[in-house]
């Protein structure tokens, strides 16, 4: 770790090490800028070394419309950024640095060594070789201001006093709220709202849910796969998903968590939400029956309901689906009738979770809010009311959907931030 405490006097500090601020400190560098990255953990990109359940899905290569339909608020913001570097530019960056990486199914791309820690060490190894000075243990606590413009910064050192350094610019890069554990405690709010920035609320955005569905303890584990799943916002649908979904016990998986920045915001305004599920999207409710009645043929008419369902369902999915049924499990099939027929087979394509809750940031990936887009340049990053002062990554108020999307905006607001600095 180098030492900064000869220096007094930088181009740019950067607050926080994680991949917006590790891009931006790098280019900047590159430029010719002297680069002080103050990060407060103990090792910089805390939160890109778990992300991917360790992988790392650091963007997707969906071309650029549609990955910006994927970019859940600010899209027309942060256009100009993946303009300027976008999926084939960070592909093409990580490579050049020593990353091989690999495109998987839904053109989510990871290092082809499927380890976090390959993409964080190889980018802060490039930054440190650009010459930016990275510390660790350092935290940004107050920006200074003169005239209207970024002076200095106070910092909160390993040695627990204050220091002041001098600086012409300062980039916040502190990330946002979500999995505090890796550093991003909303420190940047603070200092942005200091300065005159208004905070859009922030709440976790891809967070599991909780669900009121009777037994739902007993799902813990089940995954469910080629599901269809609808977002119900007041018995209204506003958003359908397909893929996977996961009970951690929380309702959980990449179809629940694209679906919860809406269900989040809807819970806050007190509204009414549910998850209806199609368990079985490739039949329609005439094929169900035909199947049904099969079913019920090969295991006899005394057999019970309970047999019958754990040919259609997984078994930890029955108690919960009869008791949403209302029919006895114990009901011999010849005594179920077409009611009952029906209840069973409309179940089978509306299977409702009743959404309670949402959990918090310390189980979210990303923050929705943050710094607001209408005080920020999207051509340079750089404050409308601080000259000298620049915003990356996701402080802001942008966020995207799971795959990969998430990162491309840390990494081209930090390119673009960088850019624009070092042509100061």
């Amino acid at each position: 770790m180098e030492n900064f405490t000869e220096l007094r006097n930088f181009d740019l500090i950067i607050a926080g090490g994680g991949a917006a601020g590790i891009m931006a400190a790098g280019i900047a560098a590159q430029a010719g800028f002297s680069v002080l990255v103050c990060e407060k953990m103990e090792k910089p990109q805390r939160k890109v070394r778990i992300t991917g359940k360790g992988r790392c899905n650091l963007t997707n290569m969906r071309r650029p419309e549609e990955f910006l339909q994927k970019v859940r608020s600010s899209s027309d913001f942060f256009a100009p950024a993946l303009a300027r570097f976008g999926n084939r530019e960070t592909v093409s960056f990580f490579e050049r640095i020593g990353v091989p990486l690999t495109i998987e199914r839904g053109e989510r791309v990871f290092p082809a060594s499927g380890r976090a820690w390959d993409i964080a060490d190889a980018h802060v190894r490039w930054s440190r070789e650009q010459g930016a000075q990275i510390v660790c243990h350092t935290r940004v606590t107050e920006v200074h201001t003169a005239g209207g413009r970024v002076s200095g910064v106070t910092l909160s050192t390993a040695r627990n006093d204050s220091e002041r350094v001098t600086a012409s610019c300062v980039l916040l890069a502190t990330g946002g709220a979500s999995y505090p554990a890796t550093g991003s405690t909303g420190d940047g709010y603070l200092l942005a709202h200091r300065l005159g920035h208004a905070i859009v609320e922030i709440r976790p955005s891809l967070t599991p849910l909780e669900t009121s569905l009777p037994f739902a303890e007993s799902l813990k584990g089940l995954r469910l796969k080629n599901i269809s799943a609808r977002l119900a916002i007041d018995d209204r649908y506003v958003q359908q998903e397909f893929g996977e979904l996961e009970f951690t016990p929380f309702v959980s998986g990449p179809v629940t968590l694209r679906m919860s920045r809406q269900a989040v915001d809807a819970l806050i305004d007190g509204q009414r939400v549910a998850v209806d599920l199609d368990l079985k999207p490739a039949l329609n409710p005439t094929q169900l029956r035909e199947r049904i009645a099969r079913e019920t043929e090969t295991l006899g008419p005394q057999a019970l309901l309970s047999s019958l369902l754990r040919k259609l369902l997984p078994a930890q999915l029955i108690r919960p689906f009869a008791a949403s049924l209302q029919i006895p499990e114990r009901l011999p099939l010849n005594a179920v009738k077409a009611p009952e027929l029906d209840k069973i087979v409309g179940q089978l394509k509306l299977f409702r979770l009743p959404i309670s809750d949402y959990r918090p940031f310390e189980e979210a990936i990303v923050t929705a809010g943050g710094v607001s887009t209408a005080e920020v340049d999207p051509q340079t990053m750089q404050s409308r009311l601080v000259k000298g002062l620049y915003f990356a990554g996701e402080l802001l108020d942008i966020d995207a959907d799971t795959g990969g999307y998430n990162l491309q905006i840390a990494y081209s607001t930090g390119h673009l931030a960088g850019q624009m600095l070092g042509n100061k």
